[in-house]
């Protein structure tokens, strides 16, 4: 079992969650893809921005939260979270239907410039 101490040291030494991780697609702490049919079970353990936060049952959730089974309350379903990620990602996306202001600037060569 790991130490209170070695717990509290992998919390401050963590980087930022990805975006999966914070759409609830990866563990916080080992970053397994619950996608993949053999993931475990994820367990709400924290949150953040209002959204949970998921780590796989077990050591990564008392590392991430302080208990094995998390906290007491149900993950939104995985097709939910994947739906929600690919919408978030969609709206974050570059527009391409957006005219490219380069292509609106006049180009300083065609303005009676022979170079």
């Amino acid at each position: 079992m790991y130490s209170q101490e070695s717990i509290s040291g992998r919390r401050r030494g963590r980087p930022e969650p990805t975006a999966e991780t914070l759409s609830g697609l990866a563990c916080l702490v080992c970053a397994t893809d619950y996608r993949a049919a053999s993931a475990p079970e994820a367990v709400v353990v924290s949150h953040r921005d209002d959204r949970p936060l998921l780590a796989c049952r077990g050591t990564c959730a008392r590392m991430a939260g302080g208990s094995v089974d998390g906290l007491d309350e149900t993950p939104l379903p995985l097709d939910e979270r994947v739906r929600r990620h690919q919408d978030a990602a969609h709206r974050d996306a570059p527009n391409e239907d957006a005219p490219n202001e380069d292509a609106l600037q006049p180009d300083a060569r065609h303005q009676g410039d022979p170079s």
